[in-house]
């Protein structure tokens, strides 16, 4: 390799370079003009796509516009609005603020911005020619309040980069989930979107009561029926959640719905995406993905979104602070019980103590105590049998669905009516028909309550027969002395041993059988990345689920009256009752309506 001399590079290769760290297709073109307009004050955008963007990208606004002197500034390196110091820049609340955007769009295209403030007589019109862009051709020309910029024939002068975009079709979708996300986050704002002249959809301003409007548009029925509100604040760190997380019925198989918003900007985050994750983690089938749309807002001094040229990645000041916020949060909405009822602790007591040293067994079924009968003193509906019938009248479906009571909306689940093949139990409620799996739904439950004890009790710990040494980095040697008592709750008991070499004495008794140097290095890595660690507990909750499944009630158990009115009254008390350990649905709903419907009545 030679070494040539050091020179200065010249303007349009320098326009060029950057344009190659943020213009990566026409979607990222969109997103710069697009936030730009919001920066402006814009109620209405309104995005004009041909070609999927090759041939043209005119995005329009109502916005504060820009005067004539200032046109020719804008298309300057570093030239912005959005900041002028070193606090401003510790603080930044607007989106865009780098100011290389339009340079940039301009040294890969043929760009034209018309622009007009709230108090000039008419518009002007900047013009760049590729033959002479350091002369931009202005003129005046007619326009409203606001600004429209016109990106045409993109790459035309990078043939490389234009040969990497992908389909017309390929390229307008990524446009589209780009506007989608930044419609989601300015309900208060109109957006607008064509493609070749066609209206592809068009969503109204509307006040915050209307966001579920919004919501339901833009990402369809669907989530919007599974989502659940989120509104949370913690006065003392400053942090507020806000937002709809989809009930884990409605999980995917992608991350194609998930919507975080840092300040009203679109991030995607390691640390947040971690903190979803494991709100979710015992209510989703492995591999899925949870749905969301969720804005956090804190001090602009705690966060720092100057970490990437497309500004779609921050770092948090106080990550474990923030991680907390969101688990903790999101964990306890998700574990709202049916019936909004006391948490699964107040059950708790009614399962045996947790044997360290069990490991269950697949036994006879008839011998699994179901342990549905100790919550029969809380029925508000018993009714002894008919006086002329036999001794096991009381018992019977027929019994129950002659006498149910007229008060059907006292419980969400309602009352037991039949058992169907000993898998499904059949329940009426005020709305209509209940169908519950029996055996998901005690899973469920049983789960609960061991957690609940589990947690209720200090973690037992079992003595390795050889303390382990684990050779470890500085850093991660420093943080087991450093967080020793976090350590210990957590069932392990580790002792740095010198500058890089730790000690492994106690783990959890639960895991008496897991790899502990895997387990140590694996909490250590996640705790660097996150700031905390929950891998232990995971693993706790893992053997805990086991025990649930096999000591809950199986198909072909037959099951009284009262015990499947007991097991309907325990899952409006329990937490996540609406899925399993495995996040399957215990339990569904058929309407009157719909039942109506599949039976063709009133036509």
């Amino acid at each position: 390799m030679h070494i040539h001399e050091i020179r200065v590079l010249p303007d349009h290769l320098v326009n060029q370079i950057a344009a190659g760290e943020v213009i990566e297709r026409p979607a990222a073109v969109v997103k710069e003009l697009v936030e730009n307009a919001l920066d402006a004050g814009s109620s209405r955008i309104e995005v004009d796509i041909e070609q999927g963007g090759r041939k043209l990208i005119r995005v329009s606004d109502n916005g504060c516009g820009i005067g004539l002197e200032q046109l020719p500034v804008a298309l300057q390196r570093h030239a912005t609005s959005k900041i002028s110091s070193m606090q401003d820049l510790e603080r930044v609340a607007s989106l865009g603020f780098r100011g290389e955007a339009l340079p940039s769009i301009a040294s890969v295209s043929r760009l034209s911005i018309r622009s007009r403030t709230q108090e000039a007589e008419h518009a002007w019109e900047l013009e760049l020619q590729p033959a002479s862009p350091a002369e931009p051709d202005i003129k005046p020309a007619a326009g409203n309040a606001g600004t429209v910029i016109s990106v045409r024939d993109l790459f035309f002068n990078v043939p490389a980069r234009r040969k990497f975009l992908k389909t017309e079709k390929t390229e307008l979708n990524h446009i589209d989930a780009l506007m989608k996300r930044l419609s989601l986050a300015r309900p208060q704002c109109a957006f607008c979107l064509r493609h070749n002249g066609r209206v592809l959809w068009d969503s109204p301003a509307g006040s915050a009561q209307q966001d579920e409007k919004r919501l339901r548009s833009l990402l369809g029925k669907g989530f919007a029926d599974a989502a659940l509100a989120i509104d949370l604040a913690a006065q003392a760190s400053g942090l507020d959640l806000s937002g709809w997380v989809a009930r884990p019925e409605f999980s995917r198989s992608q991350a194609d719905m998930q919507y975080f918003y840092v300040n009203g900007r679109m991030v995607r985050d390691k640390l947040i995406t971690h903190a979803v994750r494991q709100a979710y983690q015992d209510v989703l089938y492995h591999g899925r993905q949870p749905a969301y749309v969720l804005f956090l807002r804190l001090d602009p001094r705690m966060v720092d979104v100057n970490v990437h040229p497309a500004k779609t990645e921050v770092r948090f000041r106080e990550t474990r602070l923030v991680h907390d916020f969101i688990f903790r949060g999101l964990h306890k909405a998700l574990a709202e019980p049916v019936a909004g009822a006391a948490s699964a602790t107040e059950q708790a007591a009614s399962v045996p103590a947790v044997n360290p040293s069990f490991r269950p067994s697949l036994s006879d079924q008839s011998r699994l105590p179901l342990q549905a009968h100790e919550a029969q003193a809380a029925y508000a509906f018993q009714q002894p049998p008919p006086e002329d019938a036999g001794p096991a009248a009381g018992n019977s479906s027929e019994t129950a669905a002659a006498s149910l009571p007229e008060e059907t909306h006292a419980f969400p689940l309602g009352y037991a009516i039949a058992q169907l093949h000993g898998v499904y139990i059949l329940a009426q409620n005020e709305q209509g028909l209940i169908v519950v799996d029996m055996h998901a739904a005690h899973e469920r439950i049983t789960y609960e309550q061991l957690k609940a004890q589990y947690n209720s009790h200090t973690i037992t710990r079992q003595p390795l027969l050889l303390p382990q040494t684990l050779h470890v980095s500085e850093r991660e040697a420093r943080l087991v002395e450093e967080h020793a008592q976090a350590w210990q709750r957590m069932g392990l008991s580790l002792q740095r041993f010198s500058k890089d070499t730790i000690v492994i004495r106690e783990i959890p008794a639960l895991l008496g059988r897991t790899d502990a140097e895997q387990l140590v290095r694996d909490s250590l890595a996640e705790w660097l990345l996150f700031g905390t660690s929950r891998l232990v507990e995971q693993q706790v909750y893992q053997i805990l689920s086991s025990v649930a499944c096999h000591g809950s009630v199986r198909a072909n158990r037959k099951l009284s009256i009262d015990e499947m009115n007991a097991l309907l009254r325990s899952m409006e008390q329990t937490e996540r009752s609406d899925q399993c350990n495995h996040g399957r649905p215990t339990w569904f709903q058929l309407s009157m309506q719909e039942l109506d419907k599949m039976f063709l009545r009133g036509r």
